[in-house]
């Protein structure tokens, strides 16, 4: 089953929403939770949404602050890096994405990485 685009959309504002407020966790799973439709129908824009839930789990290492906390942020920050070219003009909610994709990278200014 295909995800619907309002369930996407939901997703990635409530994603966006919980990265701005620092819920980290929260937000990986709220936009997790849309992308296992999206992997199960190998949708375009799998690899997008999962680059963004490891975004988010990037940052709840750091929060936690636990030992190599570093370290593990920036191996998963690479799924993020590897991805994040697929926001492009045209593609579905690429307003979302893109502000998505722009609050990982302002992240990741603030937390030197």
């Amino acid at each position: 089953m295909l995800i619907e685009n309002h369930d996407l959309e939901d997703a990635l504002t409530n994603y966006i929403q919980l990265l701005k407020n620092e819920a980290f966790f929260d937000a990986h799973e709220a936009l997790e939770e849309a992308w296992h439709p999206l992997r199960k129908a190998k949708h375009p824009l799998r690899n997008l949404a999962k680059g963004l839930i490891n975004g988010a789990i990037c940052f709840e290492h750091l929060k936690r602050k636990r030992k190599d906390s570093k370290r593990k942020a920036l191996s998963v920050l690479k799924s993020f890096e590897r991805h994040k070219a697929l926001s492009i003009k045209g593609i579905e909610n690429e307003e979302l994405f893109q502000e998505a994709c722009a609050y990982i990278e302002e992240l990741k200014i603030k937390h030197q990485l």
